[in-house]
C-alpha cells in the first residue's frame, strides 16, 4: 500500500510539473541573453578569465563539426547534410584561423584542461583532418598533463583507423549516439544501427585502449513503448558502457522541419513519456551482474568505476555546454559554426551557417551572432544553479552568494517544499530524493530572467487592455 501511495504521488507530481523547462547548461539561458557585448568586450572578458586560470584549473576547448552524411529526423543539433568531403579542408582552415584570432588577442598560450569534439558527426571527417587541426591547436596552447579529451562518434562510420587516430591525439573518452535499439523507432527517426554494430564499435574502442565509453539514449521518441525502452536498456546494460546519458526528446517542428514527419499519435507525451524515463532509470539503477549505474546529476548515469561517479561523490562535478564534466575549468573556448563560448562572466555564440561562419573568419572577424555580459545578480544566481545541478544543494551563507532576488526565490521554493521536492534550511536549499527528477523545475525558481520576462509580459498585457 505504501509503494502504491508513493507511486501515485510521483505521478501526480509528474502531471503537475509537466511543462517545458531549460536544461540550464547556462545561466542566463540563451533566449534571455541581452546581446550586450561586442567582439572587443568579449575578448577582454575571455583574456581576464584565461589569465586567472593559467596556474590552476585552465579552460575547456570545444570544437563543433556540423557535417553529417545523413539526416536523423529527431535531431535538434546544428548540422549540414553532405556526402562531399571537400568541405573538410576549408572548414578546418576556418577553425584554425578562428583559434589564431583568439590566441593573438590573448597574447599568451592558454592552459587547456579539457577538450571535446562534437557535432554533427566528428567522425565524418577523415582522421587526417583532425590531426591537422590538433597540430595547429597544440602549437598555440599548453595542453595539461592531466587533460581529458573526448569526442562524439557514430557507430556507422567508426573504424579502427579513426579510433587509433583519435587515441594517438590524446583522446581517451568517446560517446556513441544510440538513441534506441528498437528497429521500428530507428526506422522512423532514420538512425539504423543494430546492437551488433554498436557492440563491435565498443569492442574495437576497448581494444585500442579507451578508458571511458558513453552511450547517449533518448526517451520520448516516436513509436517508443515501455517494451522497446526495456529491451534497449537491457541491451545497453549487456554492452556495459562506463557512462549513460538518458535524455528527453525535444519536439520542436517549428525549429526543426524534419520533425514534422512524426505524427502526434506516434509521440509519447506527458505521463506516458515520463513513464519511459522512470522505467529506464529503474532498470539502470537495478543491480545486475554485481554492479549498477548510479544517477549523476540530471539524466546522467555512471558505473562506480568511472571518474564521473568519483567526481559526483567528491562534489567536484562541473556543468557547462558540454554537459557534466569532471574538470571544473574556468570557461570554454568554443570553435566552429554555432559553437558557444563561456568566459564565466560572458557568453557568445558563433554564426550557425558554416559558409557564413567561414566567410567572417576569412575577413579576420570573430563570427559572433549573439552574446551576453553577466551582471552581478546573474553571476550569483548562476553559481546557485550550478550547485543545484551538480550537487543537489546550494547555500548563501557567504555574503558573496547573497542577492536581493533570493527573497522572492525563497517564496517560490516554498510551494516545492510543500510538494516534498526540496528542504529549505537556514540560508540553504537541499533537493530531496523525490525532487531529484525535478531538478530543472527547482533551478527555474532561481531563474530571475525567466520570471522577469513573465512579469514584463503581464504588465504589457495589462497596459494594452
Amino acid at each position: 500500500m505504501t509503494n502504491l501511495i508513493s507511486e501515485n504521488r510521483h505521478l501526480a507530481l509528474l502531471h503537475k510539473y509537466n511543462t517545458p523547462v531549460p536544461r540550464y547548461t547556462s545561466y542566463p539561458t540563451v533566449p534571455y541573453w541581452k546581446s550586450n557585448l561586442n567582439e572587443t568586450a568579449w575578448l577582454q572578458t575571455l583574456k581576464k578569465t584565461t589569465e586567472a586560470a593559467q596556474n590552476g584549473c585552465g579552460l575547456s576547448l570545444y570544437i563543433h563539426i556540423p557535417y553529417c552524411d545523413s539526416k536523423c529526423f529527431f535531431c535538434g543539433c546544428n548540422t549540414v547534410i553532405t556526402r562531399h568531403h571537400d568541405v573538410e579542408k576549408p572548414y578546418i582552415d576556418a577553425v584554425i584561423a578562428e583559434w589564431k584570432i583568439i590566441r593573438k588577442a590573448l597574447g599568451f598560450k592558454p592552459l587547456i584542461r579539457e577538450v571535446h569534439v562534437g557535432g554533427g558527426t566528428p567522425t565524418y571527417f577523415a582522421i587526417a583532418s583532425h590531426q591537422r587541426l590538433f597540430e595547429a591547436l597544440r602549437r598555440e596552447a599548453v595542453f595539461s598533463d592531466e587533460i581529458e579529451m573526448s569526442y562524439e562518434s557514430n557507430p556507422k562510420n567508426t573504424t579502427r583507423e579513426q579510433l587509433e587516430g583519435f587515441f594517438e591525439l590524446g583522446f581517451r573518452r568517446l560517446s556513441f549516439g544510440i538513441q534506441d535499439f528498437d528497429h521500428e523507432v530507428q526506422t522512423i527517426i532514420n538512425r539504423i544501427q543494430p546492437v551488433e554494430m554498436v557492440a563491435e564499435s565498443m569492442r574495437l574502442a576497448r581494444e585500442v585502449g579507451y578508458a571511458s565509453i558513453n552511450l547517449d539514449l533518448v526517451y520520448g521518441l516516436p513509436r517508443q513503448t515501455q517494451e522497446s525502452v526495456r529491451k534497449t536498456i537491457l541491451a545497453v546494460r549487456d554492452l556495459r558502457p562506463d557512462r549513460i546519458a538518458f535524455y528527453a526528446y525535444g519536439h520542436n517542428p517549428q525549429l526543426y522541419p524534419e520533425q514534422n514527419r512524426f505524427k502526434n499519435e506516434h509521440l509519447p507525451e506527458g505521463e506516458e513519456k515520463e513513464a519511459l524515463y522512470e522505467l529506464g532509470k529503474m532498470l539502470l539503477e537495478e543491480e545486475f551482474t554485481g554492479t549498477r549505474y548510479n544517477e549523476i546529476g540530471m539524466d546522467h548515469f555512471a558505473l562506480e568505476t568511472d571518474s564521473l561517479w568519483h567526481a559526483a561523490k567528491a562534489k567536484k562535478l562541473h556543468r557547462n555546454f558540454m554537459g557534466y564534466t569532471t574538470s571544473s575549468t574556468a570557461g570554454v573556448i568554443a570553435l566552429g559554426a554555432s559553437a558557444i563560448s563561456d568566459a564565466w562572466g560572458a557568453f557568445i555564440q558563433n554564426e550557425k551557417e558554416p559558409n557564413r561562419y567561414m566567410a567572417q573568419i576569412a575577413e579576420g572577424k570573430l563570427p559572433i551572432i549573439r552574446g551576453h555580459l553577466l551582471n552581478e545578480e546573474d553571476l550569483i544566481l548562476r553559481r546557485h544553479i550550478q550547485n543545484l545541478m551538480c550537487h543537489f544543494e546550494t547555500d548563501w551563507v557567504e555574503e558573496a552568494l547573497q542577492t536581493p532576488a533570493l527573497d522572492e526565490i525563497l517564496t517560490r521554493l516554498q510551494a516545492l517544499q510543500v510538494d516534498g521536492l526540496v528542504e529549505l534550511l537556514n540560508k540553504s536549499v537541499r533537493v530531496t530524493k523525490l525532487g531529484m527528477p525535478f531538478i530543472r523545475y527547482i533551478c527555474r525558481e532561481f531563474d530571475e530572467r525567466y520570471y522577469y520576462s513573465i512579469n514584463e509580459k503581464n504588465n504589457y498585457c495589462r497596459l494594452a487592455k
